[in-house]
């Protein structure tokens, strides 16, 4: 009366299915270390400018360096960090 009940088998794999796959490849990092680097490089380009006296106001603050070039480096380094995380490489 008791029928048999089969218990399904388990698939068997290859070792190739076994390995482990890195989610990024070596150009997503050297994209993330270039981000960074932008990043930091734009932030390191607003430092500065200040006064040694707060009586004397110092034009400085106010150049091209600080205002423009450096906000466009740290947004690009976002931007090259945005690519990195959606960069496929070739399968």
């Amino acid at each position: 009366m008791a029928k048999d009940i089969k218990k399904p088998q388990a698939k068997t794999t290859d070792a190739a299915d076994n390995q482990k796959v890195m989610p990024f490849g070596r150009m997503n990092y050297i994209l993330v270390i270039v981000g960074i680097a932008l990043i930091a490089l734009g932030f390191i380009l607003m430092i500065g400018g200040g006064s040694s006296n707060p009586d004397v106001f110092n034009e400085e603050m106010f150049n091209f360096r600080r205002l423009t070039l450096a906000p466009i480096l740290v947004l690009a380094g976002f931007v090259v960090e945005i690519v990195a995380i959606f960069w496929k490489g070739k399968k």
